[in-house]
């Protein structure tokens, strides 16, 4: 699968790559050398969308004594470091933080099921952003072609949603507990501390319905969050936007990554649906390439980062136990 991955991951940066020289070379990095620093500060922006996603991961959490949200916010950016950089089809950076989240004491069981419900919940929420989205084409774009096809990718996220979750409430994991162990053998059961457990532990999340719909809320607000980054990079580059267009291409280009999952960075399909998404919005091909790159910046800026400090944290781990639990 891996391998798999690195070489769509490879043809995707080849892709972007020719966008790039199709678009002209020159003007395209001119528009990044008007941004200058303030790609950073617009890269910057984008833990604004992580402190709310954290502080939502954190509300959904069961326990007493929960960790900081600063805690949360690293775990967070750890696990879009892994997904956005590595290739590992975005569910990589979901068992890294399961990891993180026991050596910091938390129950196996506890902290796999936070993630399962955490991202169930984040497909809905992402529905919602996208469905703004699609209401913002439909009001600035005649477009039909991209219309039916952003309208047919909401159509089939409810279909995939409500499967996922009726999966999970009649025991997903417990279910599959056997082909799990003819892929992983044991190391499925260490990491989350059994299927039945993981399944019980789910169940017991989904009964505070007032955590599920906050936890769903703040997530809502990072999607939305994140479009003030798309808003300050295209200020910067000298292309500036409504918010309304800022959120509208937000929240395709979201969807466009997540459903191009297999591709490492939805390299290449990403700096497409910036053309095009861009182009519906009046801007410039130039200045929607920009843009893209300048969105590829923010993954080496902060996630290499994040990267770094999951492996200092994985060494540190090496030389210390954390016995505590988290109930």
């Amino acid at each position: 699968m891996i391998r798999v991955a690195t070489v769509v991951g490879l043809l995707g940066v080849l892709l972007a790559a020719g966008l790039v020289a199709w678009q002209g070379v020159g003007e395209v990095f001119a528009a990044l050398a008007v941004a200058g620093w303030g790609l950073v500060w617009a890269s910057l922006f984008h833990f604004v969308a992580m402190g709310f996603n954290a502080h939502a991961w954190r509300v959904l959490m069961p326990g007493r004594k929960l960790p900081s949200l600063g805690f949360f916010v690293w775990i967070v950016w750890v696990r879009e470091s892994v997904n956005g950089l590595l290739p590992v089809a975005r569910i990589g950076g979901e068992v890294v933080t399961t990891r993180l989240m026991i050596r910091h004491g938390f129950r196996p069981a506890v902290s796999a099921g936070g993630i399962v419900v955490d991202v169930t919940l984040s497909m809905v929420s992402q529905f919602l952003f996208t469905l703004i989205g699609l209401a913002l084409l439909i009001q600035r774009s005649r477009d039909w072609a991209v219309i039916g096809n952003v309208a047919l990718g909401l159509l089939l996220t409810v279909v995939l949603v409500g499967a996922f979750l009726a999966a999970q409430r009649v025991g997903l994991f417990g279910l599959l507990a056997k082909f799990f162990r003819m892929l992983f053998g044991d190391r499925f059961d260490g990491l989350v501390g059994g299927a039945k457990g993981l399944d019980q532990a789910v169940k017991v999340i989904y009964r505070r319905p007032r955590r599920i719909v906050s936890c769903t809320f703040w997530q809502f607000v990072g999607w939305i969050a994140g479009s003030g980054e798309i808003w300050l990079a295209a200020w910067f580059l000298g292309y500036p936007l409504d918010l309304e267009d800022a959120i509208l291409i937000e929240s395709l280009i979201q969807a466009v990554s997540s459903s191009a999952f297999v591709v490492p960075g939805a390299a290449g399909l990403q700096e497409g649906a910036f053309l095009l998404v861009g182009g519906l919005v009046g801007m410039p091909s130039e200045g929607a390439i920009a843009l893209a790159l300048a969105r590829r910046a923010r993954d080496i800026l902060l996630f290499v980062p994040g990267l770094l400090t999951w492996q200092w944290d994985e060494g540190r781990g090496l030389f210390s136990g954390r016995k505590s639990l988290v109930s």
